[in-house]
């Protein structure tokens, strides 16, 4: 069995981070590069240097035989060769006309049925590649408008004065449109925390656009962008993006006719939750496509070909979940590629950008040192449980029997059952028997081997227990599943936590328990 590894990883010359390999040092150049990139959500193209022992300098990394446990590697940025994503709107009815500056109460934009809305990437069209990023850089605008605010910059820095309001207004146009569309490159509905990103990047980019009154210069940057994307949203709905013309009101029941009333949106940091069809596919012709994956699921050693159906036909998957929320059989019956352990890590990575697995494994190993001794402290009725918990170690020490430990724990920790999620059964009968009773569980039979089952529905079985909760999340995401009601800060730490997904913003238990281990 391979023995895990830790790497010390330099991003920048302020930026040190620690990577830990469960599985050892991959074999191969290529897979090193996917864990680090998805470990630390880069985006970037770069290459690896690793520092040498001998010359102690750093050497371009040819091969991963040359590292070994606790090495250090440096990721070494490359010039970018790709062209970006370009967002491209045309209202073909409406060229002359400036968008007003009001929240999008109602969806009365009227377009040409010709009017297309392209948001693409020669790897993944119609699919956005990126989360939010850590630091929003702020966009080019017009060669006009950068002139003007050039030299506010110049008079702020000799002089510490704003640009005023007179100067202001002409550029406001630009200025909103151009971070509008850099927005939307991420999400289509921005949080008012990411909002607030945006703002406070573009005053601390110019800082002639301070705002004089407001503690950080730029609340009333926010008020506008938000606005704006109101607005903005209304064009795109115009032009038929899916993910915003989803909530349209005519799209609504007519007791549902409200704008913020069970809106479908992004709510656990999707990436991509609702994509346009790829340019030149449609409804239909992705339909076809569908039918034909169901005969290449009848061959044998036919993985690839199914992997690349399966992708091609992800946004008319996602349309079918989100819009209509079938039950899970439904979709076992229609979409029976989705219910394998590859293609669930893949429709997660596909909806966060995120690599499932190897993300949930590694976090949840970097923070169980941490982690068993916070819980150690914890008394009463809760230590207890924490105390009768690990003495499942003395029997078993693996490092599944560790994980599992680590993930029982956690849940004691934060208040919650960990039968809720986890039961026990003696064997595959007792379990067939109990299923129509259970929503969402992992059944353990006999000594450890875990099966998923929701809605009294198995959907992946013979798994260890860890790996089991990667995977449950997987389907959560892919089917577009709330979390339990009685387990929602244990599913918000695996999101928050172990995935990385919207970790900034986190309810107090789960922020405390982050400060505590990291």
């Amino acid at each position: 069995m391979p023995q895990p590894a830790q790497l010390r990883v330099i991003i920048a010359d302020h930026d040190v981070r620690k990577v830990v390999l469960p599985s050892g040092i991959p074999e191969t150049l290529d897979d090193l590069h996917s864990v680090i990139r998805d470990t630390f959500s880069i985006a970037k193209d770069f290459s690896l240097h690793y520092k040498d022992v001998d010359f102690d300098e750093f050497f371009t990394l040819l091969s991963t035989t040359d590292l070994k446990d606790k090495d250090t590697i440096k990721v070494v940025f490359l010039p970018n060769q790709e062209p970006p994503i370009i967002l491209t709107l045309t209202d073909v009815t409406n060229m002359n006309n400036q968008p007003c500056e009001e929240p999008d109460v109602d969806d009365t934009a009227s377009v040409s049925t010709d009017d297309t809305l392209i948001l693409s990437s020669e790897d993944s069209p119609g699919h956005r590649s990126q989360r939010w990023p850590a630091q929003f850089s702020i966009p080019s605008f017009s060669g006009l408008t950068e002139i003007q605010i050039q030299s506010g910059n110049e008079r702020f820095n000799k002089y510490g004065t704003l640009l005023t309001t007179k100067d202001l207004i002409p550029l406001l146009p630009d200025i909103l449109g151009k971070l509008a569309e850099a927005i939307y490159e991420y999400t289509a509905y921005p949080s008012s925390l990411q909002i607030s990103e945006v703002a406070e990047a573009l005053t601390q980019k110019h800082p002639c656009l301070k705002e004089p009154g407001s503690f950080n210069g730029s609340y009333g940057w926010a008020q506008r962008l938000k606005y704006k994307m109101n607005n903005f949203r209304s064009k795109l709905r115009g032009l038929g993006c899916p993910e915003v013309e989803v909530n349209s009101l005519k799209r609504k029941q007519t007791h549902d006719q409200y704008p913020a009333k069970n809106l479908k949106k992004p709510k656990k940091a999707e990436v991509n939750y609702l994509p346009p069809h790829a340019q030149g596919e449609t409804t239909a012709s992705l339909e076809k496509e569908r039918v034909e994956l169901l005969s290449e699921m009848m061959k044998r050693d036919n993985s690839k070909v199914v992997a690349q159906k399966m992708a091609k036909t992800f946004s008319l998957r996602r349309e079918e979940i989100v819009k209509e929320a079938p039950a899970i059989s439904e979709c076992m019956k229609r979409w029976p590629a989705l219910f394998s352990e590859a293609q669930i890590s893949e429709e997660f990575k596909r909806i966060t950008t995120v690599n499932l697995q190897s993300t949930f494994l590694a976090k949840l190993d970097q923070c169980t040192p941490k982690l068993m001794a916070l819980t150690q402290s914890k008394g009463g009725a809760a230590g207890l449980k924490i105390r009768n918990i690990k003495d499942m170690l003395l029997e078993d020490n693996t490092v599944e029997r560790q994980r599992e430990i680590a993930i029982r724990c956690l849940m004691v920790y934060l208040g919650e059952k960990e039968e809720d999620l986890f039961k026990q059964y003696r064997d595959v009968e007792e379990l067939d028997a109990d299923l129509a009773m259970q929503v969402m569980k992992i059944a353990i039979i006999g000594d450890g081997c875990a099966t998923i089952v929701v809605e009294g529905t198995k959907i992946l079985q013979g798994i260890d227990v860890a790996r089991s909760c990667a995977l449950l999340m997987g389907v959560i995401y892919a089917l577009n599943l709330r979390y339990p009601k009685q387990l929602k800060f244990t599913f918000e730490a695996f999101q928050k936590l172990c995935l990385e997904l919207d970790g900034q913003k986190a309810s107090s238990k789960v922020m405390n328990l982050k400060y505590g281990i990291f």
